[in-house]
């Protein structure tokens, strides 16, 4: 089996942590590729190594004295070195780090996190080190060219049956380190799972997968054992954040599993995401939601005899840079809702360029508003969920400002005011999942 695992920051914060990483790489003969993270917050007050290499560069480019910090990132890699008596030279290598960084780009500083951790895993773990600069290739547009990464990694792995792979970045054709975003150390993992056809491709963080429902909101919420790619795209946009959304793709194209896993806790069985899942499962798999929208409402008499009324208002909203979350419609009326912060300081030029330009017969707004999916693969098999899902808000004195549902039936949003956000959740949890597990 081919089974490429990737540890995130938490994973691998200091000693202690690599001891558990490395006790669960040794419990799996099949554990052969490893991907790290730059370490990450021992505390919360404590801060991530790739946080301190950004603000490094900043006092690069202010000229700043940096050596207080030079010293903090010095003392995080020395205690894990020193702590497990690893056979690599971090401080030499450090040090010559910290005598040419002012001559780095940006880039290449803040990619040290993760390069220095995976030399140490590897020689922590007794594997070989593959640096990422040399197989993950970037094109012109920084997206990452699979054909050549592919090569690219054949190439590599020649000679290293087992090896450490350092997350966050690759290089485009000149050499140039090229980032991905925050978090990328797990779309690092993805390209070579995708690269290596791997069987699988397992994410260790500091969390045993997804939830049902945000543990802050409803105590003890039922973990996911299963997931589909698309129900963890509803989840994730609406903010069940466990990994890097763009970690989904690289794999999905190639129907590799992901399977997220708990660091400080292996014994729980996590989350797998699939593309597909043949058994049926609960009607609603998991319910999320986000605060802080504004709803956009516009009537038009006889909108409908009208042709691109839609696009055109929409044309208003694209020329300030704002996205639509949702729109549902009506015959001669739409709603548009949009998140707060993206019309803070444009909401009344964008209303004053509508009513000016295409004359709707009303427009009025609403904030305080949150928005609820209730996600479920199974949901359009199974008869009566959204009549449940309604009776059960409006015997709760929940008033519904807006529903929405797309078009493969997997989702029902909804729109409440914000006082009624966690109150809402608990009430669908407590329905459809409590109730279901009872």
């Amino acid at each position: 089996m081919i089974k490429i695992s990737k540890f995130g920051g938490s994973s691998v914060a200091d000693s202690r942590q690599f001891q558990k990483v490395k006790a669960i790489v040794e419990s799996d003969p099949d554990r052969k590729y490893i991907v790290v993270s730059a370490p990450g917050r021992l505390s919360s007050e404590s801060s991530k190594i790739t946080d301190l290499l950004y603000l490094l560069d900043a006092h690069r480019q202010y000229h700043v004295d940096a050596s207080v910090l030079t010293k903090m990132i010095a003392d995080r890699y020395g205690e894990i070195k020193n702590a497990l008596q690893i056979d690599y030279p971090v401080e030499e290598e450090l040090e010559a780090f910290f005598s040419k960084y002012k001559k780095m780009s940006q880039a290449e500083i803040v990619s040290r996190g993760e390069y220095f951790c995976a030399r140490l895993m590897a020689a922590y773990l007794g594997y070989d080190f593959i640096d990422a600069k040399d197989v993950i290739c970037f094109n012109h547009d920084k997206t990452v060219d699979f054909e050549k990464t592919s090569e690219a990694l054949r190439r590599q792995m020649i000679g290293h049956p087992r090896f450490v792979f350092p997350g966050f970045y690759g290089a485009d054709e000149n050499g140039r380190i090229i980032l991905f975003p925050r978090g990328g150390g797990d779309i690092s993992g993805a390209v070579l799972a995708r690269c290596m056809e791997a069987d699988i491709y397992e994410n260790w963080t500091d969390v045993s997968g997804f939830l049902t429902a945000d543990p802050r909101i409803v105590k003890d919420p039922k973990p996911i054992t299963n997931i589909t790619y698309s129900e963890l795209r509803e989840l994730s946009y609406m903010g069940a954040g466990v990994l890097n959304e763009e970690t989904v793709f690289p794999v999905r194209d190639s129907d590799i599993p992901i399977h997220i896993l708990n660091t400080n806790r292996p014994q729980d069985p996590g989350t797998v995401i699939r593309e597909r899942i043949e058994e049926k499962g609960p009607p609603v798999t998991g319910i999320a939601g986000k605060r802080g929208f504004t709803s956009i409402f516009i009537y038009k008499h006889n909108m409908s005899g009208e042709i691109g009324y839609i696009r055109k208002v929409l044309s208003v909203f694209e020329k300030y840079g704002v996205s639509i979350e949702h729109i549902p419609t009506g015959i001669d009326s739409f709603n548009l809702v949009v998140n707060e912060q993206d019309v803070e300081e444009d909401l009344y030029a964008i209303l004053n360029e509508i009513r000016q330009q295409y004359e709707p017969d009303e427009i009025r707004t609403e904030s305080g508003l949150a928005m609820v999916s209730t996600v479920g693969r199974s949901m359009s098999n199974t008869p009566g969920v959204s009549g449940r899902l309604f009776s059960a808000l409006g015997d709760n004195d929940i008033n519904i400002k807006m529903i929405a549902q797309n078009s493969d039936e997997i989702n029902i949003t909804i729109c409440v005011e914000d006082k009624d956000f966690k109150k809402t959740i608990q009430i669908i949890y407590d329905t459809f999942i409590r109730e279901e597990n009872a």
